[in-house]
């Protein structure tokens, strides 16, 4: 089990949502080793995730899955340290991301809110570098008392600080869309969680959406981005990202579609 060069850093929580994740939990938490608590957050899992992570060596809490915004602010409720980072169950910290996460809580002197991480993105198999895709910063790493979700955001999550935020260097490697099939269920399935959220708050989206949200995605991400540096996946996936805008407007359209909250990671 890599460790990064530290051996249970007390002071960090490494917290995985899961949800039906048995394919890939095992390999997430065997590069979590390093931290003092591996803190599993279950959803609902009907397949064999949580004796899976139980196995590893994690604590398993259940919630029902509702936002990702609301169970990551219950994972900062329940998580035994000061410090967590959240890892999806589809992404991998390599051991210069763990010495180095340890080595920021570590430094005196300053009181962080969190830090934000590149992440390296495998998409079909390849590095997608362009398109928006890299280095696709998130912010992992929160302080409890610093750092809270905003849980009006769904399904693309917002941290709200109330101190510095760091930018760490070394990347999460991301497992991401393995087929294409994969990656069309994947969007659809945000942008209905998207749309239902646009509906709560603003009602549907206009006709002209139809037409203009699809027609600047692909550009943003073709041409501004420099999506087309990545050959024929990043021309696929401009062309998945533009499709997606328009999943949005058709679900806001459609009668029978209600601002629930359901569905899970």
């Amino acid at each position: 089990m890599p460790t990064g060069g530290v051996n249970g850093a007390a002071g960090i929580t490494a917290a995985v949502l899961t949800l039906n994740e048995a394919a890939n939990i095992t390999g997430c938490l065997e590069t979590l080793g390093w931290a003092g608590e591996m803190l599993v957050v279950d959803g609902g899992s009907t397949d064999n995730t949580v004796a899976l992570a139980q196995a590893c060596g994690a604590r398993v809490l259940h919630r029902p899955f509702d936002t990702f915004a609301r169970q990551r602010n219950h994972t900062l409720d329940v998580a035994t340290h000061p410090w967590v980072f959240f890892v999806d169950a589809d992404e991998r910290v390599l051991p210069p991301l763990a010495d180095e996460i340890v080595a920021l809580v570590a430094t005196p002197g300053v009181l962080w809110a969190g830090a934000a991480v590149p992440r390296r993105n495998l998409m079909l198999g390849v590095w997608v570098r362009h398109g928006g895709w890299w280095p696709d910063r998130q912010f992992r790493l929160l302080h409890r008392g610093q750092a809270r979700y905003d849980e009006h955001r769904d399904p693309h999550e917002l941290v709200l600080s109330e101190g510095p935020v760091a930018t760490l260097r070394h990347p999460l490697t991301h497992y991401n869309y393995d087929s294409v099939s994969q990656l069309f269920a994947k969007q659809r399935s945000y942008a209905q969680r998207e749309a239902r959220s646009h509906l709560a708050s603003a009602g549907r989206l206009p006709l002209r959406s139809l037409f203009s949200g699809p027609a600047r995605e692909f550009w943003r991400r073709y041409v501004t981005l420099r999506g087309f540096r990545d050959g024929p996946v990043g021309l696929l996936l401009a062309a998945v990202m533009a499709w997606y805008r328009y999943e949005v407007w058709r679900a806001t359209q459609a009668t029978d579609f209600h601002p629930r909250r359901r569905g899970g990671p």
